[in-house]
């Protein structure tokens, strides 16, 4: 059995992954951390799971566990430390934040404003997308999982710059996620008050934070408009696209044959578009497509996934089962 610990267990991403771990045949939780939490049982806070207690970060032995997972936000002071420290143990590491995800320490320092704090760990993290770097993840110390919107960008577009089918690499992507996605921590904008039977754009155009990996992973250039929705959890996203002239549907289901194999993602017939239902609570990821004007290249793609599951913690799973020598499927199915 492979021994893994959390970082910051008491969060959504946090309780997701224990319910997936829990349930999986070849791994055992050495240590879950929480900081206001500490000194409780995870069955004090979420009663339907285990009695794992809860210990502070500094409590955590390290040199119990095979693996870590870090389920901490991006501006967490010691997230950077807790990581260079298991790894400096020989420690494996999934990190949940953003923090890792961009390559490129001029790329990051240009987007975010400010250096990255340990750059050399830029170019050592593996970006956690099994589907496109399958070989990497296995053999990586370091994996930055993937971000939930970026994800309902990157697998629908990838296999068409991959075939290249663009005519103009600049691509509309319109987001609509539930209220998880912002975390668990209070947010006016998360409470019920603000967001039942509403629905609200935020970070409109090229400003929120993850637009970055949309295009380190695409090459595309991407205008982004999130919005939030008023239900708990699901990502459904728009993506607006300019083909060569006469790309047709078959083409471009040609291009999605990539996927064939994949165990997580289906590509519906033409014409036909997931739905939230579709996807919540589960780690399927669900494309369709439209060709609209097909001597103009135009098409839409509508994609969707679960944001806690396939665009967080069952990734990281996925990922963990790849990077421990597991049935990449492990726990998951």
């Amino acid at each position: 059995m492979a021994r893994v610990g959390i970082y910051g267990a008491t969060g959504y991403t946090g309780y997701e992954l224990i319910k997936l771990l829990v349930r999986h045949p070849q791994v055992e939780i050495s240590f879950a951390t929480a900081r206001s939490a500490a000194g409780k049982r995870l069955s004090d806070i979420f009663p339907t799971l285990i009695d794992t207690p809860l210990v502070a970060v500094e409590e955590a032995n390290l040199q119990d566990v095979d693996l870590i997972f870090t389920c901490l936000p991006h501006n967490t002071p010691d997230l950077i430390p807790l990581v260079q420290q298991a790894l400096e143990a020989g420690k494996r590491v999934i990190d949940f934040s953003d923090t890792f995800r961009l390559h490129d320490a001029d790329d990051y320092e240009r987007r975010r404003g400010k250096p990255h704090p340990a750059p050399e760990l830029l170019s050592a993290a593996v970006y956690g997308l099994p589907e496109l770097h399958r070989t990497a993840i296995r053999e990586a110390r370091l994996v930055a999982n993937t971000g939930c919107y970026p994800l309902t960008a990157i697998l629908p577009l990838w296999p068409l710059v991959q075939a290249d089918l663009f005519a103009d690499r600049t691509v509309i992507v319109d987001s609509k996620s539930g209220v998880s996605g912002a975390g668990r921590s209070l947010s006016l904008k998360t409470h019920f008050g603000e967001t039942h039977e509403t629905f609200s754009a935020y970070n409109v155009g090229r400003v929120h934070r993850h637009l970055g990996e949309m295009e380190q992973e695409t090459g595309l250039h991407i205008i982004f408009s999130p919005h939030l929705l008023p239900v708990y959890r699901g990502i459904l996203s728009t993506i607006y696209v300019t083909l060569k002239p006469g790309t047709s549907s078959e083409m471009v289901h040609e291009a999605y044959n990539v996927f064939r194999d994949e165990p997580f993602i289906t590509v519906l017939p033409t014409g036909h578009f997931p739905e939230l239902r579709h996807v919540q609570q589960t780690m399927d990821f669900v494309l369709g497509f439209q060709p609209v004007e097909i001597e103009a290249g135009r098409m839409i793609i509508v994609s969707a996934l679960d944001n806690l599951l396939k665009g967080a913690s069952g990734q990281a799973v996925q990922c963990m089962n790849l990077m421990l020598g597991f049935e990449e499927t492990a726990g998951l199915k």
